[in-house]
């Protein structure tokens, strides 16, 4: 048989992607239909119709954006197995309704394994394996050329997925970070599909695909195990806002969208912290001894008073004294109930005590004066009174000192003063406002500052622990009317972000049919009742006491033992990926070994996994980034690089008086160079540096990110206060970096 030209494959190939995509557009054809069928569909306004209508919705929109989001790049490779047979691997499954076969394999099936696994020694029953580079647009890809890996023992021809691979780390980058579903390699793979159960920690140096490997395993996970984190959701913590919106665009683009992302300034429900606390503040609030330190002083705010409290009913003063408030107390800790809850057990024993106080003071004021006893009792034939009688008068008495009580304002205010409602914010503010309440609570001194001051990062775990312990404000007309209004501005909020998502998608198509094409602010704001049903990314969101059945830590060696307590709380489970790289740690109170931080809450019931290969960093700017590792941390190994770019790190010393005017020169020259891509400055202080026609970032904020290209200002002050923030700013490039100097 005469063996087909290349150009007749690259024919066939593309003829096969282009029925695929015929598939793809009739199936996703009639998922939009049975979506907006059930969505016109009438439910005769029974809530159990609108419930019923409202979960097919969502799983038919749930499907056109899955179904949508896998359109660009749609089958990316081919499985030729040892027994004849052909798997077409790509970005979802797809069947042919002809035959009811398999057309596309989804690339977390077991079946696409090999595809990422597959070598000469360990074949894996594959005889060759096939990489596609497409050009065009669905529905009109093509396949402009492919690679061949033969492993069937004879034919050695590369590594596995080299020229697909080196493609896709000279592209230039954009403003999100793309997936890489086309070029996992097998050690990334092998995390990538570890079981759903148990912690890993997965440690590697910059560039070694940490937070790729994090977020495919997320999506891996969420095809392995559907039912059950469909209902849960998957919790992913990044360093920054800029961070979560540069890597936000990944799961989306594999058709997630159970997930929800956040940073550490946000793990306390309503609060968004960015300010920063010196160093030694910041380790003190990042120990776990600060969770004794609220304990105590919420304990401390459940008070007995100095003097009775004198309260004036309308036929009897009671009064409540140390011994009275000492038992209501006593009876409200012993619920075991947050502080707010218990309250109502405090309120009401208190009042039961008050009750019986004025009872017994009632009852010795009408008492008979002895003279009058002594005559009563000269006398004859008198009838006497029944004790049911009395009972009912003594029954009357009570109900209408329990009505006075319940109606006089100084009980109320008594309550109050002695057992106050509190929120998390209210309750932390008084605690650093009062250097008394420190020291009570046996925290240190240096915590104290004046009330307004903004919320710290260091401060979001210390207030989810707080609403922990003081739970929910009693409902009322007040605290409903505000949950409202937030759950309509919410709705308004998340449709902003799921149509911006979606139109990343699905394009400015206005034919194309987008997820939110079925989801109504109407449905979103009544998200919380029992028959409307939203994603489970924005139920999470607005829902302190979710609880998320996979949890996802990037940069996870900036978390202190704080951040980690209060998350290990939303995953009761403890199934969790943990990505970081301790090399890399610029927080005070982060993590210095892997074990100190986790040993606490996991002891030692979790793996470690490492990645050593850095597919980012050419080895030039390695090179010069491991004398920087070297200095201070000569015990941990650079990750080895992939590539070379033949361009050495550039440097160059100016005044510090000419520094502003050196970078403009230095950007500009870069960016002209630059013909697309991203180019970035980094500073320690970006005060003073003016408009620049690139991003600008600290170590911190760009932490996580990558660019092509990357001009770091002043990179001795960044190694001053920090030699890791240095690291970590010079491994921020994939093709050039520069390091503008100032003289000393």
């Amino acid at each position: 048989m005469e063996t087909p030209s290349h150009d007749q494959e690259l024919a066939t190939e593309t003829e096969h992607i282009r029925r695929l995509h015929a598939l793809l557009v009739d199936e996703l054809d009639s998922a939009t239909a049975q979506a907006r069928g059930m969505l016109a569909a009438p439910t005769g306004g029974e809530i159990s119709g609108l419930w019923e209508r409202d979960v097919s919705v969502h799983r038919w929109s749930e499907r056109v954006g899955a179904l949508t989001a896998a359109r660009s790049g749609l089958c990316f490779g081919r499985l030729d197995h040892a027994d004849t047979t052909t798997a077409y691997i790509g970005r979802i499954g797809l069947t042919d309704p002809a035959d009811g076969e398999s057309a596309l394999v989804d690339w977390r099936a077991p079946a696409a394994q090999p595809f990422y696994c597959a070598t000469m020694a360990t074949p894996l029953g594959v005889s060759r394996r096939r990489h596609f580079q497409i050009a065009g647009t669905a529905p009109s890809e093509r396949v402009v050329a492919f690679h061949d890996d033969v492993l069937d023992g004879t034919v050695d021809s590369g590594s596995a997925s080299d020229p697909a691979l080196l493609a896709a780390l000279k592209a230039p980058r954009g403003s999100m970070m793309r997936d890489i579903v086309t070029t996992i390699q097998a050690e990334q793979d092998a995390i990538i599909r570890l079981p759903l159960s148990g912690t890993v920690v997965i440690e590697g140096g910059p560039g070694t695909g940490k937070t790729a490997v994090a977020l495919h395993r997320v999506a891996y996970l969420l095809y392995a195990h559907r039912e059950r984190l469909a209902r849960s959701g998957v919790l992913v913590v990044g360093p920054s806002a800029d961070f979560i919106r540069y890597v936000g665009g990944v799961l989306p683009a594999l058709g997630e969208s159970a997930v929800l992302f956040t940073t550490p300034g946000r793990l306390a429900h309503g609060v968004v912290a960015t300010a920063v606390d010196t160093d030694d503040v910041a380790r003190l609030k990042g120990d776990l001894a600060m969770v004794d330190v609220l304990r105590r002083a919420v304990d401390d705010r459940q008070e007995l008073p100095t003097t009775p409290i004198a309260i004036e009913l309308e036929d009897v003063t009671v009064e409540v004294d140390r011994k009275l408030a000492a038992e209501a107390r006593r009876r409200a800790r012993a619920t075991g109930q947050p502080h707010n809850t218990a309250r109502t057990t405090f309120r009401d024993t208190l009042g039961k005590l008050l009750v019986q106080q004025g009872l017994e003071r009632l009852d010795h004021e009408f008492e008979d004066p002895p003279e009058l006893v002594e005559l009563l009792s000269g006398l004859s034939g008198l009838p006497e009174i029944e004790p049911a009688g009395a009972a009912e008068i003594t029954a009357e008495m009570q109900a209408e000192l329990r009505d006075d009580l319940r109606a006089d304002l100084g009980f109320h205010a008594a309550v109050e003063e002695l057992w106050p409602t509190l929120t998390a914010e209210q309750a932390l503010t008084d605690l650093y406002a009062s250097a008394g309440r420190l020291e009570s609570a046996g925290g240190d001194a240096s915590l104290c500052r004046e009330p307004g001051a903004p919320w710290t990062v260091a401060d979001a775990p210390l207030l989810d622990e707080l609403a922990e312990l003081l739970g929910p404000l009693p409902d009322g007309p007040a605290r409903r009317d505000a949950d409202a209004e937030a759950d309509s501005r919410y709705a308004a909020e998340v449709l902003s972000i799921l149509e911006s998502a979606d139109r990343q998608i699905a394009g400015e198509d206005p034919d194309e049919a987008r997820p939110t094409d079925f989801v109504t602010a109407d449905v979103l704001a009544a998200r919380q009742v029992p028959g409307h049903l939203a994603r489970v990314a924005e139920r999470a969101a607005s829902d302190r006491d979710w609880r998320f059945g996979h949890l996802v830590v990037d940069e996870a060696q900036e978390l202190s033992a704080m951040d980690w307590h209060v998350l290990l709380r939303r995953c009761p489970s403890h199934s969790i990926t943990a990505v970081g790289d301790l090399a890399q740690r610029s927080a005070p109170a982060g993590a210095r070994t892997w074990d100190g931080v986790l040993a606490p809450h996991l002891s030692d019931r979790w793996t470690y996994r490492t990645l050593t290969v850095n597919y980012r960093t050419p080895t030039e700017i390695m090179a010069a980034a491991a004398t920087v590792l070297a200095d201070y941390a000569p015990d941990r190994r650079p990750p080895d690089s992939v590539r070379s770019t033949g361009e050495e790190p550039w440097e160059k010393t100016v005044p510090a008086a000419d520094l502003a005017a050196a970078l403009r020169e230095a950007v500009a020259t870069e960016a002209a160079q630059l013909r697309s891509g991203t180019l970035a400055v980094i500073a320690d202080d970006l005060t003073g540096l003016g408009d620049l026609p690139a991003e600008q970032h600290t170590p911190l904020s760009a932490k996580g990110l990558e660019f092509d290209v990357v001009v770091i200002a002043d990179p001795e002050a960044i190694r001053s206060r920090n030699p890791a923030d240095l690291y970590v700013s010079m491994t921020r490039a994939t093709q050039r970096l520069g390091l503008l100097h100032v003289e000393s």
